[in-house]
């Protein structure tokens, strides 16, 4: 691995072990906490009020990678959750049973405040009702209409404006005591739209051969800071630039992604993959891919928290208009057609061979239609489609020989088609 890459590697590190760690001290030092979640957050609108923002599905992916997740699910079924609820819920549950410590081995505080954004996956409706059970705190709802038809109304904006401005604006300046500062949120603005900038750079260097990126399974690194805790920080600017610029020495190095066996020796594969990856078996799952030489050159996945290569950045001109069309136009709230729609352009903007569908066990927000998207992506484009089975953070629903045969298999496949037309 280069030292280029390590820099990035270190200073992400780096930042989110610091946000850990602001949060274990947060009660003593005064500091207000709210927990939000990824898709639709209001990051900028957050830190503009100094308040810490606590994200439920980091905390489960966290905890799905450092082997903690199994018994987290495990504790919450006892409590009587179902094995069908989803497992980022459950984890959750099970984390906050044991203590609440966080995946870093901190202690996450209690919310001050519950605000959820609402984009499309009803599951978080029903998680902060049990949170609020938990945590008897107050709770904000940003209801944010579900684009039925393809598209932003003035009207959907407009809603959603109204309800910053008069529900949750308010909500966070009763909790902290101070008064919304506009000029500060604009100026997180114009950080937030700088890092984006640079984050498409990145996605859109795997238009190149060989990729210098993985944009699935190392996409999720790449976009940790922007989904989470740090978008309108100077710190995800340097780290969105200094990730750009090692890109960029690849490229110019003819290199390919770095895996976890180090980097890639020959690009022999390039897919399209759709639904979220499976945590507890992570490094496992991207073997399957890496050592056959397949490489992810878009995803779906990497775009939950906002669809940025579409045009999409932060504005400081109208901060709440722009606040207001990034929760309307996440990724989870997109009608089946627009997904589709999307699929088709990765796959003929970025030259993959193929298209991978991981239907995840639990999340329905995402594996809703999709052996419907995999048959219509096959007809728009004439690219094979794949199909394979896990889930988020359960490690009971990771059958390895069973998805690396389906993996092979799909591989093999696309090697003969892929043979017969170059003769």
């Amino acid at each position: 691995m280069s030292q280029e890459r390590d820099n990035s590697q270190k200073r992400q590190k780096t930042m989110i072990a610091d946000h850990f760690a602001k949060l274990s001290r947060a009660k003593e030092e005064g500091k207000k906490v709210v927990y939000t979640f990824v898709p639709g957050n209001l990051t900028e609108l957050l830190s503009a009020f100094d308040v810490l923002p606590v994200l439920p599905e980091i905390n489960a992916l966290q905890s799905g990678m450092r082997g903690r997740s199994g018994r987290y699910i495990a504790e919450a079924e006892k409590a009587g959750h179902s094995e069908d609820v989803c497992t980022y819920v459950k984890c959750d549950l099970g984390m906050l049973k044991g203590g609440n410590v966080g995946p870093t081995g901190e202690t996450l505080p209690p919310p001050d405040l519950l605000l959820l954004s609402y984009t499309g996956c009803f599951t978080f409706m029903k998680w902060f009702e049990l949170l609020r059970e938990e945590y008897n705190c107050p709770v904000v709802m940003l209801q944010v209409p579900y684009q039925a038809e393809g598209e932003i109304t003035p009207e959907m904006r407009g809603y959603v404006v109204d309800q910053l401005r008069n529900e949750v604006i308010p909500a966070l300046e009763r909790l902290t005591g101070t008064t919304y500062d506009e000029d500060k949120l604009r100026e997180k603005m114009k950080l937030s739209s700088r890092a984006e900038d640079d984050l498409v750079a990145v996605w859109e260097s795997a238009r190149h051969r060989p990729s210098p990126v993985d944009g699935y399974f190392g996409g999720v690194y790449y976009t940790g800071p922007m989904f989470s805790s740090f978008r309108g920080s100077q710190d995800a600017v340097d780290y969105y630039r200094e990730l750009r610029e090692e890109v960029e020495a690849r490229i110019s190095r003819g290199e390919g992604p770095t895996t976890p066996d180090g980097p890639m020796t020959q690009e022999k594969f390039r897919l399209v993959v759709e639904g979220p990856p499976n945590w507890t078996n992570f490094f496992d799952f991207w073997r399957m891919f890496s050592r056959e030489g397949a490489v992810v050159v878009a995803s779906t996945y990497t775009r939950v928290g906002g669809l940025y290569d579409r045009g999409f950045r932060h504005t400081p001109e109208n901060p709440l208009e722009s606040l207001a069309d990034y929760c309307l136009g996440c990724y989870t709230n997109l009608n089946l057609p627009r997904r589709l729609d999307l699929l088709e352009h990765y796959v003929k903007t970025y030259s993959a061979d193929g298209f991978l569908i991981n239907s995840v066990k639990s999340c329905n927000s995402f594996s809703v239609g999709q052996l419907l998207l995999l048959r219509e992506l096959e007809k728009r484009t004439g690219v094979p489609g794949g199909f394979i089975e896990s889930d988020l953070v359960d490690p009971r629903y990771f059958g390895k020989a069973n998805i690396e045969n389906r993996v092979q298999s799909y591989l093999q496949m696309l090697d003969a088609r892929m043979q017969r037309r170059a003769s």
